[in-house]
């Protein structure tokens, strides 16, 4: 056997499980604060998801295209690809998975911000992602919700009327926090929409990735590009400091896309949609903790109160998930 394949073994799959878990943590997190973060400087927040999708296709358009390229070599005269050859997966796919996770999720998660704190991000986005996911994988794939199950939902549920109530009750006052907290609770609904879509169809970790980019691509920038020339939205593209334009590309495009869209889909394929969001359950706090710290945002006890009720549920979750049958195999070619 050669020095090098022993000394780089290769990973099982649920190393390869586990290792995706651990980096969608720490790339999340660090999403909900770097987010939250930019609200406050040159970007609106369709910049930010320009910004994003525009990083993201410089690495994945041109991937998506040699695979499609690669494909259409190894098996001439069958149909392979879509979007002028450039996503790997059939149209219909492309078109259902793009919206959710590759369009829909950004705009509304990158509006929330400009409305509430990365505090209410924190618990709403993770937190609301398996209620969402739990619901949806029973009525599309027909899971089996567990009263263990539901009660660590109900932890969830509780939890965010704790955070997002409390917004909801000073909305006639003329606030607009509780407007930032729908939105997460929308964007989470879309990410767990393309999570499922994802397990439906056993989609491949790159491919996916690929393909949601490929959407977004040939669907936002063109006509976002157009709106801005046309004068119909505002754009602050033009007037923003390069390096922040840089920033933005190489973090939300790269790292929050790239990175971690991989690394969600694989994590996807070996505990499923329902457990993978429960896995989760460390986002909430630490970005939440980075919130106080790093962006100075208070604490107040109906956030810490939903804090603790959606880390536990979400735990909670995850304890009783362990007993759960070994997961499927991966689909084929995800080792490629």
């Amino acid at each position: 056997m050669p020095a090098a394949v022993r000394f780089f073994p290769r990973l099982s799959a649920r190393q390869l499980g586990i290792g995706a878990a651990v980096v969608t943590v720490l790339v999340w997190t660090a999403f909900i604060l770097i987010a939250r973060a930019s609200a406050a400087r040159s970007l609106t927040p369709f910049d930010l998801a320009f910004a994003r999708i525009v990083g993201a296709s410089v690495v994945l358009v041109p991937w998506g295209a040699w695979l499609v390229a690669r494909e259409r070599l190894r098996h001439p005269g069958r149909p392979a690809g879509s979007l002028l050859g450039l996503s790997p997966l059939a149209l219909r796919i492309t078109v259902r998975a793009g919206i959710f996770g590759g369009l829909l999720y950004a705009l509304l998660a990158y509006c929330g911000f400009f409305f509430a704190p990365a505090s209410h991000a924190s618990v709403l986005l993770p937190g609301s992602l398996p209620l969402w996911t739990t619901l949806l994988a029973a009525v599309v794939l027909h899971d089996r919700i567990t009263p263990a199950r539901a009660v660590g939902l109900g932890l969830i549920v509780v939890g965010d009327l704790f955070v997002g109530g409390r917004s909801l009750l000073h909305a006639f006052e003329g606030g607009d926090v509780w407007k930032g907290d729908l939105l997460f609770m929308s964007a989470a609904f879309c990410w767990a929409c393309y999570s499922v879509v994802a397990r439906r169809h056993g989609l491949d970790a790159v491919r996916a990735t690929v393909a949601i980019t490929v959407f977004a691509f040939v669907t936002y920038v063109p006509v976002y590009t157009l709106l801005v020339a046309g004068g119909w939205v505002a754009s602050r593209l033009g007037s923003a400091p390069a390096g922040e334009i840089v920033f933005q590309m190489a973090f939300q495009g790269i790292g929050s896309v790239v990175v971690s869209g991989i690394t969600f889909t694989r994590m996807i394929q070996y505990f499923g949609p329902v457990r993978s969001t429960m896995i989760t359950a460390l986002v909430p706090s630490l970005s939440a903790l980075g919130a106080v710290l790093l962006l100075d945002e208070p604490m107040h006890w109906t956030l810490l109160a939903g804090l603790v009720l959606v880390t536990g549920g979400i735990l909670f979750g995850v304890r009783r998930a362990v007993v759960a049958p070994a997961p499927t195999p991966l689909p084929r070619g995800c080792d490629a």
